[in-house]
């Protein structure tokens, strides 16, 4: 934060539209924003500390803005759009269709306890230690690092280009669809339909359980993986696929390899794909 000129703000309560509207280097402590849209639309370099909002819109077009031990509760709708630089530590964001088209965004220790439509359209996202529950998490979004992402939430990274995600659990029906350049680590994901449509998609030591998952995929890698009730797998897809355990069933890969310790089920239908093209290893 710029420090200089720095105005303070502790213990107040803020009503009214636009009431620190287009503000320049704040620091508001254990403050609350009741009633009225958009406090603090159009500032820049504002840091806010155990502070609440109750509100619609309180960020927007905002600069360089950190916020710790903060709450925007439900009320707070669509509440950090067009934003770019900002922190959120330690902080709950109750309010849904939080973050869209937003650059530079960090979080750490975040709760997103309804977090439908949430992170669209944003770039350069950090994530740490964040749970959310919600449909439409980070559609559209690119360059994305997360770290334990623990969510619930149908639909996620729809459209999501350039994302690497280590050591969370994604319970998520549809995830990655139409996405591209995805690196998945150490991770437990569970959906049905997962991936579909989607161009360079990487799984590394990771759980999977979908039903007919990993279909329509332009390069398919899968390194030391687990599959759980998965089947109907790799239909149409480009594989190279090592699954350390058994898969129920493979239906129609378009080429490529898969590797399995066992399978329930392998179908070929020549008549749909180039049999050759696919080099199936059970086993040993």
């Amino acid at each position: 934060m710029n420090n200089s000129e720095m105005k303070l703000y502790k213990q107040e309560v803020f009503t009214g539209e636009r009431a620190l509207f287009k503000s320049d280097n704040l620091a508001i402590y254990d403050s609350i924003f009741e009633d009225g849209e958009s406090p603090l639309k159009e500032s820049k370099y504002i840091s806010l500390y155990n502070s609440v909002f109750r509100w619609k819109y309180p960020l927007w077009y905002c600069d360089h803005i950190e916020l710790n031990s903060c709450t925007l509760f439900e009320t707070a709708r669509a509440g950090i759009w067009y934003t770019d630089q900002i922190t959120v530590k330690d902080t709950v964001i109750e309010a849904p269709k939080s973050f869209r088209r937003c650059s530079g965004v960090n979080l750490k220790n975040v709760n997103f306890p309804n977090a439908a439509e949430t992170l669209w359209n944003c770039s350069h996202v950090n994530m740490e230690n964040i749970t959310a529950k919600g449909d439409y998490f980070a559609m559209n979004c690119s360059n994305i690092n997360a770290d334990n992402l623990t969510l619930t939430g149908n639909y996620s990274f729809d459209g999501a280009k350039n994302i690497e995600i280590h050591n969370s659990r994604l319970l998520s029906k549809d995830a990655f669809w139409n996405s591209e350049n995805v690196v998945v680590f150490d991770s437990f994901i569970s959906g049905e339909y997962l991936g579909w449509n989607s161009k360079n998609l990487t799984f590394i030591n990771c759980t999977i359980e979908s039903l007919q998952g990993l279909c329509y995929i332009d390069n398919l890698v899968m390194k030391n993986c687990k599959t759980l009730a998965t089947n109907l797998a790799f239909e149409y897809s480009l594989c190279d696929v090592e699954i350390v355990n058994r898969v129920d069933s493979i239906k129609n890969p378009i080429g490529g390899v898969i590797r399995a310790e066992s399978a329930g089920e392998v179908i070929m239908e020549p008549d749909k794909v180039d049999v050759d093209a696919t080099k199936i290893i059970i086993g040993d």
